[in-house]
């Protein structure tokens, strides 16, 4: 795996921390932006600060080739970790072990038996040291090979020679716990593995605390006793309102981070270990409370949790972390500013700050010194005026149910006007869009269409009913969603019904798909990337996998609703044009969904149009995937809907 990567030093900006990026769109403001400027992977991207605060590390992006890079502040040094295209080998993340050591996380992608899958590893690059970039735990003579050898469950505080990995050499599905010296390779068993158990997690001090497994579609946490036997904390039904997702372990060990619902939505929660008591943190009354917790290492305590749909999307109840984000909203008002590292004393920190007229910027704080230094943009291209502000509002479904949307509209844009127009449902469906940049609907507006994106029922985030409304009811009433959402398009004068799409991924083109299947007189044509298109076939392949009593669950197994649902049953009836496109290495949605789909249209001799992407996974992850894909969605409207 190690020779795959590209390790040659990169010409880089040597003085980026401290210059303005170059702005290629500078002279030509009225013109629209390349697919180049948008579609791109960030150019900067994934900062972290080492503990001491001295060394930063970040990834950045030359021409779609992606480096980890290690910047000294103090010597300006700079150390070239890894560089990939994400195309054949991935790297997913790293973190800091220690004040010189990144543990970095890899992947590529395999095929047997006609699927794909996921196979990762962890490696080390120590900065001062001769260990550069060498696998972090090394398979033994006639041990079982572990798919997944990177899941970290432990940064050991007080040992910074060592780390607490899962890794299921056993048996597959059911790691072990080792205590793993991230500098020789050796590692001891702390924790046999246990059947069901899929996971571990432990607490701020290292010790493992909880198992968490799943028996078929009963999912469990279970509390280690000191006297190696377990106590069920919690077990739940798969979708069912009792689930509960442990977010981690405050500084005492004996309380306990968890998610539950109240009164309808998930809310935020703590346990005391010892008694069992529950105490309500924090609970939102229209949105669920998600996220991560965020700790201190000045308090080595939980000083806060992210969630959407506040400020920043953080609550800190932290008096040092709720002093530093009222300073930073005042320096930089009216965006979204979140801190996202702070060195170990509290002093140096990374800030990311985005808002209506800036697509995503870093900044590095020095709080003793008061300074608050740019570091670069994500898309330095995307300027002010050529951000494309997003609309929350709010429409009715034909059942009366409200669904939230966000609105992005070109520059041009005038009510009444039949401009071209794209409904773009998310994928999942169990997700949701928000406010935040996004390269999809910013592209498509600078190219002068209006872009909608419903969060129909099914999303997550607007509490269990309406997230229950996608089990077992793709093509349903959230399919009726995205024509009522093209209605109100219409309805409100900002497109004439004439000229809409339907676009999406994933779920999404799974969506799309169905749509001119179902509503041809709303929708003027269909494109999918990586879209699902018969969903027995989904529910059939699911065996190979170990979730699979949970995708049958989640869609049935009545092969006549699963057919009814696909949108492969409906080629003969698809009588607008249609774009599919697809990933050969999607290991989420196999391809052959698109190749089902572009078969059965051809064979209705249908205007269909099929892009496969080699080497392509489900994320776009590889630039040119992305470049190649964006072009052609706009080709694709620009034939269709002018």
């Amino acid at each position: 795996m190690k020779a795959r990567f590209l390790l040659a030093p990169l010409a880089l900006l040597s003085l980026w921390m401290f210059t303005t990026p170059t702005i290629a769109a500078e002279a030509t403001n009225s013109a629209p932006l390349s697919v180049e400027s948008y579609g791109s992977l960030p150019f900067l991207s994934q900062f972290d600060l080492s503990p001491d605060g001295q060394r930063l590390a970040y990834v950045q992006n030359q021409h779609g080739q992606l480096t980890l890079v290690i910047y000294d502040l103090n010597t300006k040094q700079t150390d070239y970790v890894v560089q990939s295209d994400n195309l054949k080998v991935f790297f997913d993340g790293y973190e800091w072990a220690n004040n010189h050591t990144l543990l970095v996380h890899v992947r590529d992608v395999r095929g047997e038996w006609g699927l794909s899958y996921n196979i990762t590893r962890l490696m080390t690059y120590d900065v001062t040291g001769e260990r550069k970039l060498e696998l972090t735990v090394k398979q033994r003579e006639g041990e079982r090979v572990a798919q997944f050898q990177d899941d970290i469950i432990s940064i050991l505080p007080d040992d910074p020679d060592h780390v607490l990995m899962a890794i299921d050499y056993e048996l597959a599905g059911q790691p072990g716990v080792y205590k793993v010296d991230i500098y020789s390779n050796s590692r001891e068993q702390v924790q046999r593995n246990t059947p069901y158990v899929i996971d571990w997690i432990a607490d701020r001090q290292g010790k493992v605390r909880i198992a968490a497994g799943r028996d078929e579609t009963t999912y469990f946490y279970d509390l280690m006793k000191d006297d190696s036997t377990r106590e069920r904390l919690f077990e739940y039904e798969v979708f069912s309102p009792d689930a509960v997702h442990v977010k981690g372990f405050g500084k005492d060990p004996n309380i306990l981070y968890f998610t539950a619902l109240h009164e309808g939505k998930d809310a935020l929660f703590q346990m005391d270990l010892t008694t069992r008591e529950r105490q309500l943190v924090y609970a939102d009354g229209k949105y669920d409370v998600a996220g991560n917790l965020l700790y201190s290492d000045q308090t080595g305590d939980v000083a806060g949790f992210v969630t959407a749909n506040v400020k920043d999307s953080r609550v800190y109840w932290d008096p040092n972390f709720q002093k530093l984000q009222k300073a930073l909203a005042k320096a930089i008002p009216d965006a979204y500013n979140a801190v996202i590292d702070m060195s170990q004393d509290g002093n140096k920190y990374l800030l990311y700050s985005e808002s209506a007229e800036d697509s995503g910027s870093y900044f590095i704080g020095d709080r003793k010194a008061g300074q608050l230094v740019y570091i670069g943009s994500r898309y330095p291209d995307v300027t002010p005026e050529k951000m494309h502000n997003k609309h929350k509002l709010t429409y009715k479904a034909r059942d009366g149910l409200e669904l939230e949307a966000y609105l992005t509209l070109p520059a041009d844009f005038k009510k009444g006007a039949a401009a071209p127009t794209i409904v773009l449902p998310h994928g999942g469906p169990m997700s949701r869009d928000d406010d935040s940049f996004d390269y999809w609907s910013q592209y498509f507006a600078e190219q002068g269409y209006i872009v909608f994106q419903p969060n129909f029922r099914g999303s997550v985030g607007y509490g269990y009913d309406f997230a229950m409304a996608a089990m077992q009811k793709w093509g349903q009433e959230m399919q009726d969603d995205l024509q009522d959402a093209a209605h109100y398009l219409v309805d409100n004068q900002y497109t004439d019904g004439k000229h809409t799409c339907i676009v999406g991924a994933s779920y999404g083109g799974y969506a799309a798909l169905m749509g001119v299947a179902k509503y041809p007189q709303d929708f003027k044509c269909a494109a999918s990337f990586g879209g699902v298109s018969d969903l027995a076939y989904l529910v059939s392949q699911a065996r190979f996998f170990t979730n699979a009593d949970v995708v049958r669950k989640q869609f049935g197994r009545d092969a006549d609703k699963l057919d009814a649902a696909s949108p492969v049953t409906y080629a003969k009836q698809i009588n607008r044009p249609v774009l599919l496109i697809h990933g050969s290495d999607d290991n989420v949605v196999s391809v052959k969904h698109s190749k089902y789909m572009d078969s059965a249209l051809e064979s209705a001799d249908k205007d269909v149009q099929f892009i496969e992407l080699e080497y392509g996974d489900h994320y776009l992850s590889n630039q040119q995937h992305r470049l190649k894909t964006l072009a052609a969605i706009k080709s694709f409207l620009d034939k269709n809907l002018h």
